[in-house]
């Protein structure tokens, strides 16, 4: 099985996990200026439980960290507890 690629969709304005060439899971997310507004994560039920909502958040997240000055903000809520679990990814909410 190939590891998932986590690509950017602007055009659809979400992250998108893709395994073998079809989208498994997407993260969808608003833009402003100042801000990243995660709105919904969702995969697959045929995929979950295999740790591939915690592949797309954390990639989600280290694109943000590198190629955005935007606040992250959790509106949806596995993105708000992945978050609280990993405490390196905390200040991407208040930068």
């Amino acid at each position: 099985m190939a590891t998932p690629e986590v690509r950017n969709d602007t055009a659809q304005q979400q992250y998108s996990l893709v395994e073998d060439g079809e989208v498994i899971g997407f993260a969808a997310y608003e833009l402003d200026d100042e801000e990243i507004r995660f709105t919904h994560t969702e995969v697959d039920p045929e995929h979950r439980g295999g740790g591939h909502a915690s592949i797309l958040v954390q990639a989600a997240l280290d694109d943000v960290r590198a190629n955005s000055s935007r606040t992250v903000v959790p509106l949806c809520s596995y993105v708000k507890a992945w978050i609280e679990r990993h405490p390196d990814y905390q200040e991407l909410t208040a930068r």
